[in-house]
């Protein structure tokens, strides 16, 4: 059989054993995958290729079961803009997702304690700034000009056998103060896209380089600055107590004085004496 052959040639899908469009084939490592089943994977999977058929079916049956966490889940506080942390602190789990439906979403539901690490990622980009000559060809400014732009992710490390990074951003467009970086001639003012004209926080001596920490003191920069480390900080802090408090459940009971009966006891689970039933832990 040729190329065109093999190209028009129909797949069966090695999940479900649906048959597999044209354009719907999601290649494994031994066998295909339809667009159905691979919609039905973790957002967070990056290792489809190198995946087996048996592989995927693991994974798609993990995320039947999450399917019951997400009905359960309820949330006491939540972060972020368009794409959300939701923490359920009663039940010790998060999840993040931008979806309003989380029934049709499906978002993966971790544990505090599945988290390993945690970190605000600020992602920093320059434009140059040019101007248009007489002839209406761009042309550098002498030393070279630039504007700045910055986009903010959360970068969440977490234990699973699936993925083990979860990255989202926090802003939905760069935040750049909106800079003109293609002005009408050597001596125009840089003006923001759309707005008045105005000065430029990277000015030296007469001669703009770079907006750089104009934009970093904008209140726009420090919202995003503020909403990343309040995510990271409220993540970190849930996992540090879920490792104290499973340390604590595994830790060695002492043995104490019963200040109601006074027989030496090894408190129960709910810190009673296990001869009178005296709350021996306060």
């Amino acid at each position: 059989m040729g190329l065109f052959g093999k190209l028009f040639e129909k797949k069966e899908c090695s999940v479900c054993g649906g048959e597999i469009g044209l354009l719907g084939n999601r290649k494994l490592e031994d066998g295909n995958l339809c667009k159905n089943c691979a919609a039905k994977l973790s957002p967070w999977f990056s290792d489809r290729r190198q995946s087996t058929v048996a592989e995927i079916q693991e994974q798609l049956a993990y995320r039947e079961a999450n399917q019951e966490k997400v009905s359960a889940f309820h949330p006491t506080r939540i972060l972020g803009e368009r794409t959300k942390m939701l923490m359920d602190e009663d039940s010790g789990l998060f999840m993040v997702t931008s979806a309003r439906n989380w029934d049709e979403a499906n978002p993966d539901v971790l544990a505090f304690s599945d988290v390993t690490g945690c970190k605000l990622d600020i992602d920093e980009s320059k434009t140059e700034i040019e101007y248009k000559d007489k002839d209406g060809e761009r042309k550098s400014f002498n030393p070279r000009r630039y504007a700045y732009s910055y986009n903010f992710y959360i970068v969440i490390n977490v234990n699973n056998p699936y993925f083990s990074e979860i990255r989202f951003q926090l802003n939905s467009s760069a935040v750049d103060n909106d800079e003109e970086t293609l002005l009408d001639g050597p001596e125009a003012m840089r003006r923001p896209r759309g707005g008045m004209r105005g000065g430029f926080g990277g000015m030296r001596g007469g001669s703009l380089t770079s907006n750089a920490e104009e934009v970093r003191a904008s209140v726009e920069y420090r919202q995003y600055e503020e909403m990343g480390r309040e995510i990271r900080d409220a993540l970190l802090q849930v996992r540090q107590q879920a490792r104290e408090e499973a340390a604590a459940a595994v830790a060695p009971k002492a043995a104490v004085t019963c200040p109601f009966c006074g027989a030496t006891t090894t408190p129960d689970a709910s810190g009673c004496c296990e001869f009178c039933g005296g709350a021996v832990n306060g």
